[in-house]
């Protein structure tokens, strides 16, 4: 299929970790940036020749407008604030730009939302709202669920375009 957008479009990896998506967007001839907050994943993305800063995802210092789509896998939910990690999000999209989301669902077999690292583990309607008051339209959403040794598991994926229209 044909990619939303041009190469070589920026890409964020929001907690890129030791950075397989990172990896997996530069071989594509997409220009990936990461951030994480971890000093080990830093060395050895920039060991690999990433471009990756040591930067919260709730304080984003890139200028308006900087990339084209926001990568938040397994992220938001470490957010105390996942509203305001939304908005940052959009304010360093370009106009229509994309942001993918995944997060765990809550009240599964692993209570992600009793993970102490784990600030917002929340429904999928809350997600929608914040979404949407964040200033993205939906573009799809689905969700898989998958057995580990305690049980099923849930995971919401949602992914948007910045509309810019932030809703109250």
């Amino acid at each position: 299929g044909s990619a939303p957008f041009p190469k070589p479009g920026r890409i964020l990896d929001v907690g890129c970790g030791q950075g397989p998506a990172l990896d997996f967007i530069r071989d594509r001839g997409y220009h990936a940036v990461g951030i994480t907050i971890n000093d080990e994943d830093l060395r050895v993305c920039r060991e690999k020749n990433h471009e990756v800063y040591k930067m919260d995802q709730s304080f984003l210092e890139f200028p308006q407008g900087t990339f084209d789509l926001v990568w938040a896998r397994h992220c938001v939910e470490h957010s105390i604030m996942p509203f305001f990690t939304l908005q940052g999000f959009q304010r360093i999209l370009k106009p229509g730009g994309f942001l993918y989301l995944e997060v765990p669902a809550p009240d599964t077999s692993c209570h992600h939302e009793k993970n102490v690292n784990h600030y917002s583990v929340l429904t999928r309607s809350t997600w929608q709202s914040l979404l949407k008051r964040s200033g993205f339209e939906k573009i799809w959403e689905d969700d898989f669920t998958f057995t580990v040794p305690s049980g099923p598991d849930t995971y919401y994926m949602f992914f948007s375009r910045m509309t810019g229209n932030k809703t109250r």
